[in-house]
């Protein structure tokens, strides 16, 4: 499976951007969709997860009530629709696939494909 993350960029505090996770090469609804993030000096963390069918939706507490994950099976897409942002939402961000679903799904180490990342920055 191959994961192709894009739409990020420059935004100032408060402003919105919204990602997309484009798949190829596997079956795409039968796997679990995440987002993570990694910033300078910082390992990567735990966003957001969808499951196949669109439930199961979990997020960090850090951006609870502001980001919203959805996934498209049609289009073979994930999207994370970010608003309110903070400079501290500054980051690389990744799309990934978990061929399971799992309890752990905040761990890095669930998710078998990995897309290149997306630079996210927030100004303040």
């Amino acid at each position: 499976v191959q994961l192709q993350a894009s739409g990020g960029g420059l935004v100032q505090a408060g402003g919105s951007l919204r990602l997309s996770c484009a798949a190829s090469g596997g079956t795409f609804s039968s796997y679990v969709m995440g987002w993570f993030r990694q910033a300078p000096g910082k390992e990567r963390e735990f966003v957001a997860r969808i499951t196949w069918s669109g439930y199961g939706i979990r997020y960090a507490d850090s951006v609870k009530g502001r980001f919203t994950i959805s996934r498209d099976n049609a289009k073979n897409s994930v999207y994370l629709q970010m608003n309110g942002l903070k400079p501290e939402d500054t980051a690389v961000y990744y799309c990934a696939a978990d061929r399971m679903s799992s309890d752990s799904y905040y761990s890095e180490h669930e998710y078998d494909y990995w897309g290149q990342g997306t630079q996210v920055t927030v100004s303040s």
